[in-house]
C-alpha cells in the first residue's frame, strides 16, 4: 500500500484472482480461508467478487473484517471495477478477487477479467483421487491462453500431507505451490437453490474460519505475489452524470435487510447515501417499519420465511399504509414477491404475502432467469433538466430467480438481456412503487434511481 496524505494517482498492493478449472472446486472457501488467514495475521485484506453474487460476498466480509463487493464489468463497466480495486488498494495490505465458474468460461472469462484487471490468478484445483496430473492441470491453465499470469495454485481435497507434497513436487517450475486442505465433511459449506446458505445463518462461522485459516497456513509458508499497481481511472465521459446537488438530501429511506431479505449492493446502499439519503435498515421478520420517505425491498428469501413475514402484523398495515400515502417504493426480486397476495412455495404451501400487488408467485424446482439486463428509461421533466443530463438512461442489473409470477398488471418496460438473449423481465409500476425481478446496479442510471426513491417522484 502506497502511504500518501492526499489522494495518489496510484496505489500499490500485493493481489491475486483466484479461479479454478470448473465451478464448485472450493473457491470461496479458499478465498474466506485466505482472507481469514492474512486478517489473523494482522493484515488489512479487502476482498471482491466478481459476477453479481450476492451470497458469497457475505462469507467474505466476515472472514476479512470489512465490506466485499462486487465486480461485474457487464452490469458495472470496466472503470467501475478499476475504481473499486484503486480505493481498496489504498487502505489494504492484500487484495482478493474470487472468480466464478471456470478459469476459462465465457467471453468474460475469470482469465480474460483478471488480464483487464492486472491482478496474478492463484487456481484452486480439486486434487482428490490425483497425483502428477495435478501439475498437468496447472501447467495447462498456465498457457492455455497468452499472456496469462498464473501466480500459483492450492490443492483442494487432499487426501493427507504426503499427497500434498506429491502435488506440490508435480508443479512446473514458475507456478508456486500456496497451499493444501484436506478432504474434510467439516470444511463444506452448506448449500441451497440460489447458492451457498447465508453466512449469517451458519452457527459458529468464526471458529469455522480461523480452522480453515489454520490448516491452509499449516500446508506451506503462503507466498504472496510482487505488489500490483492500481491507478486512478477517472469515469468515462459518456457515464451518466451525478447532480452536483445530491437529489436526495433529507430523505429517509428504509431498508430491508436480514435473512429474508439479503441481496443487497453495497453499491447501491453508498449510492443512495452519496446522493444524501438517511438510510435505516430494518428486519421484516421481527420489525416495524423505521419513520421514512421511501421504502427499499431488495431481493432474498421470502419464500423461506413466508410464515415469519405474515405473522408481522403491524409491519403489513405500515407498508399498506406508505403505499397508500403514495410514498415510493423500489422492489427486487424476493421483495416483489413480498408484495404480492401470495407466494407458494416448492411443496405446494400458499402464503398470503401483503397483497398489495395484484399476483401471485409460484416457487419452481428449477431456475426460470439468469442475467444481466438493461432497461432504457425516461426521465421525468424535473429530473433531466440542464443539458449535462440525457432525457433516458439505461438501467442495469442482474436477474437470477427460481420463481415465476402472475401480476394483472400491465408492465411500465421491459428489462432486455445483454448479449441478444430474448429473454426479458418485466418491469411493472404500481401507484409510487416500482417492482421486477431485477436487482439493479443503482449507478448505471442516478437520474432515474433518485426518480424512484425520491418522496415527489410520481405523485398525484
Amino acid at each position: 500500500m502506497t502511504n500518501s496524505n492526499h489522494q495518489a494517482n496510484s496505489y500499490s498492493c500485493p493481489a491475486l484472482f483466484i479461479t479454478a478449472p470448473q465451478s464448485d472446486s472450493g473457491k470461496t472457501t479458499i478465498v474466506a480461508a485466505l482472507a481469514r488467514y492474512w486478517r489473523n495475521k494482522k493484515k488489512r485484506v479487502r476482498v471482491f467478487k466478481t459476477g453479481p453474487d450476492f451470497i458469497d460476498p457475505m462469507f467474505h466480509e466476515v472472514a476479512s473484517g470489512y465490506p466485499a463487493y462486487q465486480l461485474d464489468i457487464g452490469m458495472m463497466g470496466l472503470e467501475h471495477c478499476k475504481q473499486h480495486l484503486y480505493k481498496a488498494a489504498a487502505q489494504a495490505d492484500l487484495i482478493l478477487v474470487e472468480g466464478v465458474m471456470g478459469m476459462y468460461d465465457g467471453h468474460s472469462s475469470s482469465a480474460n477479467l483478471a488480464q483487464q484487471l492486472g491482478i496474478p490468478m492463484l487456481a484452486v484445483l480439486p486434487a482428490a483421487k490425483m497425483a502428477q496430473t495435478f501439475g498437468a492441470i496447472a501447467y495447462g491453465l498456465a498457457h492455455y491462453q497468452p499472456d496469462v499470469n498464473l501466480f500459483g495454485v492450492v490443492a483442494n481435497q487432499v487426501g493427507s500431507a504426503g499427497h500434498a507434497k506429491l502435488l506440490q513436487q508435480s508443479l512446473p517450475e514458475g507456478i508456486e505451490f500456496c497451499g493444501a486442505l484436506m478432504r474434510d465433511k467439516a470444511l463444506e459449506l452448506p448449500d441451497r437453490h440460489l447458492g451457498l446458505v447465508q453466512a449469517n445463518e451458519i452457527p459458529e462461522l468464526d471458529a469455522w474460519l480461523d480452522n480453515a485459516a489454520n490448516l491452509l497456513g499449516e500446508s506451506c509458508p503462503m507466498p504472496l505475489p510482487e505488489p500490483v499497481t492500481f491507478d486512478y481511472v477517472a469515469p468515462e465521459n459518456n457515464e451518466p452524470l451525478l447532480e452536483q446537488t445530491p437529489m436526495l438530501v433529507g430523505t429517509k429511506i428504509a431498508v430491508a435487510w436480514d435473512t429474508a431479505f439479503a441481496f443487497v449492493y453495497r453499491d447501491n446502499l453508498n449510492f443512495l447515501e452519496q446522493q444524501g439519503a438517511e438510510l435505516h435498515c430494518f428486519s421484516p421478520l421481527t420489525q416495524a417499519l423505521p419513520e421514512c420517505d421511501a421504502l427499499y425491498l431488495p431481493g432474498g428469501y421470502p419464500e423461506l420465511h413466508s410464515d415469519a413475514l405474515k405473522s408481522n402484523i403491524e409491519l403489513t398495515a405500515q407498508i399498506k399504509q406508505h403505499v397508500s400515502d403514495n410514498k415510493p417504493v423500489v422492489a427486487e426480486c424476493g421483495g416483489m414477491l413480498y408484495l404480492l397476495e401470495s407466494l407458494t412455495d416448492h411443496k405446494g404451501k400458499k402464503t398470503p404475502m401483503l397483497g398489495i400487488l395484484p399476483g401471485h408467485c409460484q416457487m419452481h424446482d428449477k431456475l426460470q432467469s439468469i442475467g444481466i439486463l438493461a432497461a432504457q428509461l425516461s426521465l421525468e421533466d424535473n429530473v433531466s433538466h440542464h443539458n449535462s443530463v440525457p432525457t433516458t438512461q439505461v438501467l442495469k442489473g442482474h436477474c437470477f430467480h427460481y420463481s415465476s409470477t402472475e401480476l394483472e398488471l400491465k408492465p411500465f418496460v421491459y428489462a432486455t438481456h445483454i448479449g441478444g438473449r430474448p429473454a426479458s423481465e418485466a418491469v411493472y409500476r404500481y401507484q409510487n412503487v416500482t417492482a421486477s425481478y431485477v436487482h439493479w446496479f443503482f449507478y448505471s442510471a442516478p437520474q432515474v434511481i433518485c426518480q424512484w426513491f425520491k418522496p415527489t417522484s410520481y405523485s398525484s
